[in-house]
Parts: structure tokens; C-alpha cells; sequence
């Protein structure tokens, strides 16, 4: 799964329908047919593009990790430098995406659930975007100069993970915002 992808048109159509079809129905209940339909591709050039499902499913959860980074990269530029404004920015990024991306909850989150084999090629994206997203919290918690960034970075992870779950079920009116307050409180001292 070295060689690199060539970004053809019709490649990025197929990265595009696996997207909304891997978020939409799951990615193991989508099969390469849908998709080259979807794209209006045949599933000979699926193949030709990707080489197999798993890397068009790494390609996937790649391209949403980048992208989501991206989102939240000008919230956290409109913020500033203040760790508190920083957390807000991040519950309220996470928020935004949820309204503009769809309502089902963290793409990573889901695909954990079908894909929880360490030797999968995708399970390294899955994890090496929620280490990145604990480091950023760690990070924030030791600008905020609390005691222990460590663990809280960790609690903070917990209560953005929540959100992310409580806000795809909708168990929980405006979690991002109930997630935000306390976590902005829990650096607050």
C-alpha cells in the first residue's frame, strides 16, 4: 500500500462516493459495486485507482482526517493563543462539522466499530487521529498550566469523545456545548 495514488479525476469521483457511502451506510455494508456506481466508474478502474476496498477505506478516513484538521485549523486561528478560547474553539469546530458534515457521528469513531484489527491497514489511521487529537488536548491543558496536562488532556479527550458519540445518537440537547463548558472549566482550575 506504498505506491501512491494517482489523483485522476475519476479517482478523486471515487474517493468522493466511497465518502458519503461509507458514512451514510457503514463500510463494511458498502461494496466496491456501489460505489463505482455511484462514482459512474467501472469497478475495473475502481481497482485500477485503488487497488483494493482497504485502500480505498484508508483513503477515506485519510482524506476526512485531513479535512477535519483543515476545518479546525481557522477556528483555532480565529481564537488566538488562549488555551481556553482554544478547547472552546475546538467543541464548537467539532459542533460545525457535526451540522455540515452529517449528523452520524465521528467517522473514525464508526469505522473503529467494523474495523478493530490492529494488522488492518485503516486501524492506524483510526488510531493515529485520536493520538493526535490527545496530543492537541495535552498540549492545550499544559499551556493552560494546569497540574498533571497528562491527565487532564486525557479528560478533556473523554469529554470531546462523548460528544462526538452523544451528539451522533442525540442523546444529550447541544453536547458539543455541555462538553465545551466543562472542559473550558476543567482548565480553568
Amino acid at each position: 500500500m506504498t505506491e501512491l495514488i494517482d489523483w485522476t479525476p475519476k479517482a478523486r469521483a471515487i474517493l468522493r462516493a466511497a465518502s458519503e457511502l461509507f458514512y451514510a451506510e457503514g463500510i463494511h455494508a458498502v461494496g466496491v459495486e456501489a460505489i463505482a456506481e455511484r462514482a459512474g466508474v467501472t469497478k475495473k478502474t475502481l481497482y485500477d485507482r485503488f487497488g483494493s476496498k482497504e485502500r480505498l477505506v484508508v483513503s477515506y478516513l485519510t482524506e476526512r482526517d485531513r479535512e477535519w484538521r483543515i476545518f479546525l485549523d481557522g477556528r483555532l486561528e480565529s481564537a488566538g493563543s488562549d488555551p481556553a478560547a482554544r478547547l472552546a474553539a475546538l467543541f464548537d469546530a467539532s459542533s460545525g462539522w457535526h451540522d455540515e458534515r452529517g449528523g452520524k457521528g465521528c467517522s473514525m469513531i464508526n469505522a473503529h466499530a467494523e474495523i478493530s484489527d490492529p494488522a488492518h491497514p485503516a486501524y492506524s489511521v483510526i488510531t493515529d487521529q485520536k493520538r493526535w487529537m490527545l496530543g492537541f488536548l495535552t498540549d492545550l491543558a499544559t499551556d493552560a498550566g494546569v497540574g498533571d496536562p497528562e491527565r487532564v488532556g486525557a479528560e478533556l479527550m473523554v469529554l470531546h469523545e462523548g460528544a462526538l458519540v452523544t451528539s451522533g445518537i442525540g442523546v444529550i440537547t447541544d453536547a458539543f456545548a455541555t462538553a465545551r463548558d466543562a472542559a473550558v472549566a476543567r482548565i480553568a482550575g
